[in-house]
């Protein structure tokens, strides 16, 4: 008993040597989570679970933490901005989620700061240390394959954060998006059931949310014991529809009885498409093609073009609701949000079974 008053004693020293008082970093050291975990703790138990709620208690009786009410009026002096990270400002995926976040933001106080990853994770991390030093309201940061730095900084900012375009079980804070697996796998699994065999898969750039639909192609394959390593056809190029014709040539090159591909986007799919009326490939006849988003483009080209649909204005706007929900103290329904996804099925892949 002694020897554990003696370490209670010893553990408010240390947290006390820097400021005179524990902080709220102390407590999230002892209790083993994240400092927003506290703050959200302290703001609303009923946002954390019952089990962490428990060992924050135990770790403020422990620290003898109280909240400092100087801190608190810094802390509410925060700048009305909502920082906003994406890896493409030309790339029409994400400017549609930028559009759902200023449609949805509207004429209020709060304003947009923009930062252009360029899908680079080091310039990621500079980034968020940048808008963090400014104090912002919140953060939207795209993906949620930040390097261990950069989840620590965001674990640590003790303002709302949603990540988007993805789902999973893990977030910082909110996630909204939605699972670039199960739109893979449901576009392969499409095209086996309209009764192709031989389906390559043909991507570009190979960011973690290709390779997430490169996964879920494989799984659908590797289900039917379609697989093949051949099949396969990407390149680390950043993607653009002048891409999908080489892509596809080295495709055919490795296994000439292609009868579909599946397209990691939809320019690559376009080029494809452009490739094989240069090529004399009549589609769907001789080859089926799908892409991932369904710009518009899909729906006008000839023949119109099978695509997975993704939620990317919707995803704007619910990251922006769930934010505004946060600084205004409402309760969040859910802080993961699973938009799901659509197969839009066209001329390009009918059944030939």
């Amino acid at each position: 008993m002694k020897d554990d008053i003696t370490s209670k004693d010893q553990s408010r020293k240390a947290s006390r040597r820097g400021s005179g008082r524990p902080t709220i970093a102390d407590v999230a050291k002892l209790a083993g989570v994240a400092a927003i975990t506290v703050s959200r703790a302290l703001r609303d138990p009923s946002l954390v679970s019952a089990e962490l709620r428990a060992g924050i208690d135990t770790a403020v009786v422990q620290l003898g933490y109280a909240p400092d009410p100087n801190a608190r009026a810094l802390a509410s002096s925060r700048a009305d901005v909502i920082g906003v990270l994406v890896p493409s400002l030309t790339n029409i995926v994400f400017a549609d989620t930028v559009r759902g976040i200023y449609d949805e933001l509207g004429d209020g106080p709060l304003q947009i700061q923009m930062g252009n990853t360029h899908y680079s994770p080091r310039e990621e991390e500079r980034l968020i240390r940048m808008f963090l030093s400014q104090r912002p309201s919140a953060l939207i940061v795209s993906g949620i394959d930040q390097t261990e730095t950069t989840r620590k900084l965001l674990e640590s900012a003790d303002c709302p954060i949603v990540q988007i375009m993805e789902y999973g079980d893990d977030p910082v804070d909110m996630l909204v998006g939605f699972s670039h697996f199960d739109g893979g796998k449901a576009a392969t699994n499409h095209l086996i059931e309209a009764g192709y065999r031989r389906i390559g898969f043909i991507g570009a750039r190979m960011d973690p949310r290709s390779q997430r639909r490169l996964a879920g192609y494989r799984s659908a394959l590797e289900t039917a014991q379609l697989f093949d390593p051949k099949l396969v056809t990407t390149t680390l190029t950043p993607s653009r529809v002048s891409l999908g014709g080489p892509l596809l040539a080295d495709a055919l090159a490795k296994v000439a009885d292609l009868d579909a591909v599946f397209c990691n986007n939809d320019d690559l799919a376009m080029g494809v498409l452009f490739e094989c009326q240069r090529a004399g490939i009549a589609v769907p006849r001789s080859m089926a093609i799908c892409g991932f988003n369904d710009l518009d483009m899909m729906h006008v080209a000839y023949p119109s073009l099978t695509s997975v649909r993704t939620p990317r204005y919707e995803i704007g706007r619910r990251s922006v609701q769930m934010v505004l929900d946060r600084l205004a103290g409402r309760p969040i329904e859910s802080p993961i949000v699973d938009l799901g996804f659509e197969l839009q099925v066209r001329e390009s892949t009918p059944h030939i079974t």
